[in-house]
């Protein structure tokens, strides 16, 4: 076959291959209208009245196919169980309901309550019901009574508060069906809620707990009008602050003069906390990483130094304690789409202000090899520290050239082990 040939075999391939996927889209988009459209009516039907369904037109078929009496008789049954069951599908209902969580935030281990509140809103009498509640990954069943018109119903629950997590009350929802469970229709009526389930936290120091030594900040070479770090003297101008007038000087030279002043700026700590499964031995060495690092965040946010605290998953926020807290309510330990923790740590902090401080927070499973590469993104005047987490094991505290490596083993170590880096 010549050249020229395959060319126009070719071109004529291109135009074939466009309408194919024309057609591919446009049977995409006709699926997903008709699913828009019956989607609600098909979710009605519940895995067991899918089961039933099929269960019973195969025995009518088979029964009617092989003049088995026996599968007409249980199709048919099957078949007016579906339709019975339709029968409990009927009826609306008009509820204002509303979910309360006291108190919204709580640590691990501390009780929460909630409450569900149902009011019928509606002009008549409402007939018994029931509310689901999805709770977490659990799921609290209501058995609402009949109602008058603006009847109030409330319920009280439990929220399991064993481990650190955002868990979400809602959205509730009103269910009618029937006994056997084939048809199920639900209405929803209120909003999720969150609560914020704290990890446990040790109250350190205050003073940065010994890990920011320049409390004073470190003097910058940029001028400002108004800072502890004296720079020179400049002529008066309209507006500025008499405060800084030199009088001594403006009285000599017969002109008004003002101090200028070399801008100094706070300490800067930044925690780097990895998230990496395989760091990690077990759950419960990766809940005591993220108390030490919570702990030392809240204590720094506390002592009013900036600071940042980084994940795999991003920046937390940290303008507040219950911030940074509430942030730490939502990590959790699993793979890391970095290849390596340095690549980890220069993408999450190079768009960060330069730290004067550095702590690194990791499990047993990273080596001093994996903190030294993180040391290393960082110059010589950053104050580094590894805090490798080993839960169960001795504290200690050891130098390896620029970096001090601590071990916890439990979180109430934690506060000693912060005195000894002053």
């Amino acid at each position: 076959m010549s050249t020229a040939e395959t060319t126009l075999l070719g071109q004529e391939e291109v135009p074939r291959q466009r309408g194919l996927f024309g057609v591919l889209a446009r049977i995409r988009e006709l699926a997903a209208s008709v699913w828009a459209a019956a989607g609600p009516y098909v979710r009605i039907v519940t895995p067991i009245g899918w089961l039933v369904l099929v269960a019973g037109g195969t025995s009518l078929w088979v029964g009617l196919a092989f003049g088995w009496h026996e599968f007409v008789f249980l199709g048919c049954v099957l078949l007016a169980a579906l339709l019975v069951a339709v029968v409990f599908l009927f009826g609306r209902a008009s509820y204002e309901v509303h979910v309360e969580l006291n108190p919204r935030r709580v640590v691990v281990g501390d009780r929460a309550m909630g409450r569900l509140i149902v009011r019928n809103t509606s002009t008549r009498n409402l007939p018994p019901n029931r509310m689901e509640l999805p709770v977490g990954r659990g799921l609290a069943e209501f058995q609402l009574p009949g109602m008058k018109p603006k009847q109030e119903h409330d319920e009280l629950f439990a929220v399991p508060t064993n481990r650190r997590a955002v868990i979400v009350a809602g959205p509730a929802e009103s269910v009618r069906g029937d006994a056997l469970g084939l048809l199920r229709r639900a209405v929803k009526w209120a909003d999720p809620v969150e609560l914020f389930v704290h990890p446990l936290t040790a109250r350190l120091q205050p003073s940065a707990s010994g890990l920011v030594r320049d409390l004073e900040g470190q003097v910058s070479k940029k001028i400002t009008n108004s800072d502890i770090a004296f720079h020179a003297l400049r002529p008066y101008v309209p507006g500025d602050d008499r405060r800084y007038v030199h009088w001594r000087t403006s009285a000599r030279i017969g002109q008004l003069m003002v101090r200028q002043f070399e801008e100094t700026r706070r300490s800067q700590l930044t925690v780097i906390h990895s998230t990496d499964a395989k760091h990690y031995a077990s759950e419960d060495e990766f809940e005591l990483a993220v108390s030490v690092s919570a702990s030392i965040a809240a204590q720094v946010i506390r002592d009013g130094t900036q600071m940042s605290v980084v994940s795999e998953d991003g920046l937390w926020r940290t303008h507040s304690v219950t911030s940074m807290l509430d942030s730490s309510c939502r990590i959790e330990a699993k793979p890391s789409p970095f290849e390596t923790p340095r690549q980890f740590a220069r993408e999450r902090t190079k768009r960060l202000p330069a730290p004067s401080v550095v702590v690194i927070v990791g499990g047993s499973g990273m080596s001093t090899a994996d903190f030294r590469s993180i040391e290393s993104l960082f110059t010589a005047d950053t104050n580094q520290i590894a805090i490798r987490v080993q839960h169960g094991a001795e504290p200690s505290m050891s130098s390896v050239a620029r970096l001090t490596v601590v071990t916890v083993g439990s979180l109430d170590d934690l506060p000693k082990l912060v005195r000894s880096l002053s």
